[in-house]
């Protein structure tokens, strides 16, 4: 058993607005939905929902209206509003900051992903047994191919990921990641030209409850260097990239043959909505 925290406070600054029920699916699924029912059927007891207050009650009628049957079966629902944690600001605190704030709600091992990505119920079950076998110095991460996590209409934020043979030795945030008209994916903070196969995070973590300890103190250092910064934000993938370097965090890679499918800019809707064609709100096909 393991809980599924759903990181969905964001705004959506190059969508334009809130994504988080956006509808994608033939149904009207949103995102959130094939996660949600991804990992209950991967044995989930528990979903949290990370938001912001102003998202907070349109967020539970969705949920109430399309997951009854799980919470029929028992699997239980949370809600933790960001924006309530730690100074107000306009602009959510980060990632890290988004599964720390879960931590009430979280008893056991959880996997962490984002409510505006569909990942595949096959990446879910990997993570989701991963999770439950999990030492306290552990963490597990599903990577996707770079190629299959573009935009054909903008940019993306991707964290590069440098692995040897199961395992992940580096991690680092990369914004401005895009295709070029002569076919090489650029980013262009750090500057860096990357390949099509490069292995990249999407957000789709486990981890043990224990890492709820040195999330915590990634955020605190980042509040002692960065609290004065109306634009910074704490990345989960730079605290675990942290928690790396100490020597204190060994991070296994699972592998998936799933097709990451997401939506960053407004144009990418009609492409989302294409690939999840004829998909049950479960994931599959």
């Amino acid at each position: 058993m393991f809980t599924l925290v759903v990181m969905a406070a964001g705004i959506g600054r190059r969508f334009g607005g809130d994504k988080q029920l956006v509808e994608v699916g033939p149904d009207g699924e949103a995102f959130l939905d094939y996660a949600i029912s991804a990992a209950a059927g991967a044995g989930a007891s528990k979903a949290v929902l990370v938001v912001r207050s102003e998202i907070e009650s349109v967020l539970r009628a969705h949920v109430d209206a399309r997951h009854g049957a799980l919470q029929d079966a028992g699997v239980a629902f949370a809600y933790v509003r960001q924006d309530q944690h730690g100074a107000p600001r306009p602009k959510p605190w980060g990632t890290a900051h988004a599964v720390l704030v879960a931590a009430a709600e979280v008893d056991g091992p959880f996997v962490v992903c984002n409510a505006d990505d569909y990942y595949g119920p096959e990446a879910m079950s990997a993570l989701a047994a991963a999770a439950t076998g999990l030492a306290d110095d552990e963490a597990c991460l599903c990577g996707y191919g770079l190629a299959q996590t573009l935009s054909a209409t903008g940019s993306v934020s991707r964290g590069v990921c440098h692995v040897s043979g199961d395992r992940l030795t580096g991690i680092v945030e990369h914004h401005g990641v895009a295709r070029q008209a002569d076919g090489t994916i650029t980013s262009s903070e750090p500057a860096a030209e990357l390949d099509d196969g490069t292995i990249v995070s999407t957000n789709l973590w486990a981890f043990p409850q224990a890492a709820f300890d040195w999330i915590g103190d990634g955020f605190e250092r980042f509040l002692a260097e960065h609290g004065g910064d109306a634009d910074a934000e704490c990345l989960l993938p730079t605290v675990v990239a942290d928690r790396m370097a100490q020597g204190a965090l060994s991070v296994r890679m699972v592998s998936t043959a799933e097709a990451w499918i997401g939506v960053t800019n407004p144009d990418d809707l009609a492409t989302a909505r294409a690939a999840l064609a004829g998909r049950e709100a479960g994931g599959r096909p």
